[in-house]
């Protein structure tokens, strides 16, 4: 990685311009995903860490939907790689197909988590608000912005994480 990436992670959010509110958010993620990756030897650990920590790093220059691609896209230009810049592009909701992402107004591509670490990280930030703990049904309720189709995957998506690493507390 280069010298930039071992920067501690707040170091990084705090350049990109992110406010102490998404830095402690961030935090929150970060804690809630590595409950559900702790203990599975076939999650990579660190990477569930550094892309949660990472994961809103676009909230630097927008907290409009497209601060995923614009975090990614950041992230890339750093040098990071590219498994770290996939977390934080897929982790909106549950993800956008390209499709969706030209209805809303983003690049088309696609960002639906593919690995267990994006899905992890995904479903980590849909259980936050803010820095507090949430439900996942709260987390769907409150995001009307997404279409019908990203709604109901955000709800698989919860399944699928909870059923292949357990309900973390």
């Amino acid at each position: 990685m280069p010298d930039r990436a071992k920067k501690p992670y707040e170091i990084l959010l705090q350049e990109a311009g992110c406010s102490t509110g998404v830095i402690a958010h961030c935090r929150a993620v970060t804690e809630c995903a590595l409950a559900y990756a702790k203990g599975n030897p076939e999650i990579n650990f660190s990477l569930v860490e550094t892309g949660a920590m990472l994961h809103d790093i676009g909230r630097g220059s927008t907290h409009a939907i497209d601060h995923a691609q614009r975090g990614a896209d950041l992230l890339r230009e750093q040098g990071f790689p590219e498994d770290v810049a996939r977390i934080v592009e897929c982790h909106t909701g549950a993800g956008l197909t390209a499709d969706e992402c030209t209805l809303l107004g983003l690049i088309p591509r696609d960002c639906v988590p593919a690995t267990m670490e994006e899905k992890i990280v995904t479903h980590a930030d849909n259980l936050v608000a803010g820095h507090r703990r949430t439900t996942i049904e709260e987390s769907i309720g409150s995001a009307f912005h997404l279409p019908r189709k990203a709604r109901k995957r955000m709800y698989r998506l919860a399944l699928e994480v909870e059923l292949l690493c357990g309900r973390k507390g």
